[in-house]
């Protein structure tokens, strides 16, 4: 167990407190963000998005020619010349929380298409919504089968897709994050983050090859079992053909099985993918990041930073605080002594908590002290100061 308050001048043998790692690594192509509800993910998000598409930029060599004439090959004549050009790379922020909060933290409508930021030229941001991308999926089957619905509006699609979302949970969303990653992946993204829905909901999120192989195999058994059976009943609703419906089925699974797969890949590689974990300094948040840690290595994925949002005065040690604290309370009014004796507690508690998450991942993670502001951080102009706090923290040594 840590001591009651942490003591920050001896961090100076740890790695850098700060997610200049990220930045450099011009590799990564999937970043995630997450951790408990209410820690800032969404703040954090943003702020990784706008450094990143201040940061992630290119340099291209190129030849001007100013005029080209003749019949047979290329013929420069008049100026012409090397040059080079800057190109920014465009970085895109996808919500994948049901509580979409990308349109408040920016300030801007943001929908389910890839939206322009204001303010930049390559940052873009989109909220994704599991329901309607299973709808939208479903209306394709049914054109490809001929499929149409019935007079209550029940088709035998309709009716084979229920059944499965209903009897394997999570298949809905894991179908619909796959129609995401065939959007993300035919698009020009140097680089995606994710801004994930409270732990539960992520670490669903990342078991879904496995709930894909889940649902394909059941199918794959009742094939196997009743033969066109499938096809037959669901073309009695109005499904089309026998074999168009289960071949739109099967192989509707089996695309989505196979982009998930490709995607589970590219997450369990480093070089490629790193997971952000956010949290406060508070006993249910530390303990629900060391779950969060562990299970990021169960499914083999890469994970060295961790950003701790809402700190009283990171530069300020408590036991110093309190010292000056203890010296003058007595000349302070009773409601100033109260307020003062809060911020105290609140900030011994804090310090408590953060010596424990240094002393579990200080040796290998980077940990990024984010101070507790007296305002929101809402609009782009806020959120570009505050982004600067994860690349140049605040000195502890000062």
């Amino acid at each position: 167990m840590a001591d009651e308050s942490y003591d920050y001048d001896d961090d100076e043998d740890l790695p850098d407190p700060s997610l200049k790692n990220i930045l450099e690594q011009e590799t990564l192509q999937w970043i995630f963000v997450g951790g408990k509800g209410g820690v800032g993910k969404t703040t954090t998000s943003c702020c990784l998005g706008t450094q990143l598409a201040k940061h992630r930029k290119k340099t291209v060599m190129y030849f001007n020619i100013l005029k080209i004439l003749g019949n047979v090959g290329l013929i420069c004549v008049g100026g012409g010349g090397w040059g080079m050009i800057d190109e920014t790379n465009k970085v895109l922020i996808v919500s994948t929380d049901p509580a979409h909060n990308l349109s408040d933290a920016f300030c801007q409508k943001i929908g389910r298409e890839p939206t322009p930021i204001q303010g930049f030229t390559n940052l873009f941001a989109m909220e994704i919504d599991a329901t309607e991308d299973l709808d939208k999926m479903q209306r394709s089957m049914e054109d490809a089968t001929g499929a149409g619905s019935d007079d209550d509006g029940n088709s035998g699609i309709q009716s084979l897709l229920s059944e499965l979302t209903n009897s394997i949970p999570g298949i809905d969303e894991a179908m619909s994050f796959s129609e995401l990653m065939k959007q993300v992946q035919n698009s020009d993204y140097d680089v995606v983050v994710f801004d994930t829905a409270p732990t539960g909901h992520t670490l669903r999120l990342l078991s879904f090859p496995t709930i894909l192989e889940k649902a394909f195999g059941k199918l794959m058994d009742l094939k196997d079992r009743f033969g066109g059976l499938i096809g037959q009943a669901s073309a009695l609703f109005g499904g089309g053909s026998p074999d168009q419906v289960q071949d739109a089925l099967l192989g509707r699974l089996e695309e989505t099985r196979a982009i998930i797969n490709k995607v589970n890949t590219a997450f369990q590689d480093p070089a490629l993918t790193t997971f952000v974990c956010v949290c406060i300094p508070e006993f249910l948040s530390i303990y629900e990041t060391e779950r969060l840690v562990q299970e990021l290595s169960k499914f083999g994925i890469d994970s060295h930073n961790i950003v701790v949002n809402q700190v009283l005065f990171p530069e300020k040690d408590a036991e110093e605080l309190g010292e000056w604290f203890d010296s003058n309370k007595d000349s302070m009014q009773k409601e100033a002594r109260e307020i003062c004796g809060k911020m105290m507690a609140r900030k011994r508690m804090q310090d408590k908590y953060i010596g424990q998450c240094f002393d579990l991942y200080g040796d290998d993670f980077h940990v990024v002290l984010m101070p507790l502001l007296d305002h929101e951080v809402r609009g782009v102009e806020k959120l570009k100061d505050f982004s600067e706090l994860l690349i140049n923290p605040i000195d502890l040594e000062e």
